[in-house]
Formats: C-alpha cells, structure tokens, sequence
C-alpha cells in the first residue's frame, strides 16, 4: 500500500492524519499501552529536527506514552540501533510509530505521510540503517538532491515546524481521545 500525503500547509490536515491514524490503530486493535512512537533524527541540522520536535512536544502532551527521541536525547545514526534494542527489552511485541524528516520532490514540500510500511531512517542521505516501526510518519522538509546533507542544513525552519505541529497533534488527538472518559 503506498504511503497517504497530507499538506500540512491546509488546514484540517492534522485532522485528516489523524482519522487515518485512528482507522488503522483500531483496525489492527493496537492496544494504547503497547505503542511505542520513535522520532528519529538531530537538533543539529533544521531539516532533520522534525523527529526530536515532534517528540518533544508529545512528551509534553503525552507523559504517559512511550516516546523516543526528543530534543534533549535524540535518536539517530549514532544510537538508532542501541535505542532499538532499548525498546524490545522494554516492551513485549511493541507496536512502534517511527517518525523522521525525509526528502521529495518540490511539490511535495510541507507534506507528511503515512505509510503501514517500516521507516528507512537515513536513506535520503545514503546511510544504511535498519528498518523500523509498524507504521512510519515523514515529513518531507526539502527537495531530494545532491548532496542531501546539505539540503537538510539549508531547509526552513518555518516548515519543520509547521510539520512537526501537524503530526504531533494528529498523534496526540489519538492518544488523548483514548485517555478521556466515554461521554455521558
């Protein structure tokens, strides 16, 4: 299944990811409890903040979830692989979230997607890490070119944040729709 897009320019798009979010979470009945959302990549580069950003915020939001990567402890090339196993011994079957910044084409800039395939962390700059999450979110910060690294320096911080905000309060809604009391 190809990943969905979602401009995060229009509004109502967080919502939009979140109803899909939603629908797939329940439709494969993932308990709350058991998810894991693991935000890849470095406060170092504007383009690659996406992750830490988004896990910051949701470590605010969200206490009591699982959440990997922040501004303060990232998770990236250095540490994927260590954080990985971090999260396997301290979750039974986890189902993981992974979400990064990643490269496309002009058109797609300021675009999040959702895919029910794992993350390829590091592939928009040819590093070869492993695999990972059940569902993985981007969100595309720049055009893909050579070299990559570079672009990820030179990328707008206005639309890192508007990404980051769009998927973090998709993500959070879920969680918080599942925290909150039935209605009366």
């Amino acid at each position: 299944m190809s990943p969905c897009y979602y401009n995060a320019f229009e509004k109502g798009a967080d919502f939009q990811l979140n109803r899909e979010l939603c629908h797939i979470l329940h439709e494969k009945q993932v308990p709350v409890d058991s998810t894991v959302i693991l935000c890849i990549g470095t406060d170092r580069a504007t383009g690659d903040c996406l992750g830490p950003l988004v896990g910051d915020y949701l470590k605010k939001s969200l206490p009591h979830t699982a959440i990997y990567g922040t501004l303060e402890r990232p998770v990236h090339a250095l540490n994927l692989e260590a954080t990985i196993e971090e999260i396997y011994h301290n979750y039974d079957n986890p189902f993981i979230i992974a979400i990064d910044a990643s490269l496309g084409t002009k058109e797609h800039i300021g675009y999040a997607t959702l895919s029910h395939s794992p993350l390829l962390p590091g592939k928009g700059v040819n590093k070869k890490l492993p695999a990972i999450g059940n569902l993985s979110i981007t969100g595309i910060v720049n055009v893909a070119g050579f070299p990559n690294s570079i672009l990820l320096q030179s990328t707008r911080l206005h639309t890192v944040m508007t990404l980051a905000t769009c998927i973090s309060n998709a993500i959070s809604w879920y969680f918080l729709e599942d925290y909150l009391p039935a209605p009366l």
